[in-house]
């Protein structure tokens, strides 16, 4: 395992479109890798800072706005994730997720390789499902996610 790689949902699966992440992790072929890792982070917030600052790339499947229709799957990589997660605040883990993100800098262990996969959400509101928008772009999200780990690990 020289280069684990973490895959983290995260999201409130109780609020329909903001669980995508964890719809999308719960839902991720795992490869057959030893060197890969995938968590339903929910909203958990810090206390994965353990998990983050030990892997050594982090892909983040999660409900984010970003001006599109919804349904549209979009992933920011390294800086443009950072500068993704640092903009208007929606929900509470995108303020969790910049404090875990920051918190692992300041230790010096953020992962180089990073990534945020987001899933532009149609509604977010008291529901146990995405919307069909949001459920029908987690299959991309998965997608997604395996090319850019296989371009890492390659």
């Amino acid at each position: 395992m020289a280069h684990p790689v973490l895959v983290l949902g995260i999201g409130n699966v109780l609020m329909s479109d903001d669980g995508a992440g964890v719809h999308a992790a719960r839902g991720f072929d795992h490869l057959d890798r030893e060197d890969l890792k995938v968590l339903d982070g929910g909203t958990l917030g810090l206390s994965l800072l353990v998990e983050v600052e030990s892997c050594a790339a982090l892909i983040v499947f999660d409900a984010a706005s970003f001006g599109a229709e919804p349904g549209a799957v979009r992933t920011f990589t390294g800086d443009d994730m950072d500068a993704q997660l640092s903009g208007k605040k929606k929900t509470a883990h995108e303020v969790a997720l910049f404090d875990l993100l920051a918190t692992a800098d300041l230790l010096g262990r953020k992962p180089e390789r990073r990534a945020l996969i987001g899933v532009e959400p149609d509604r977010i509101d008291w529901g146990l499902e995405p919307t069909p928008a949001v459920a029908s772009a987690l299959p991309e999200m998965r997608r997604a996610a395996r090319a850019l780990i296989e371009s890492w690990t390659s």
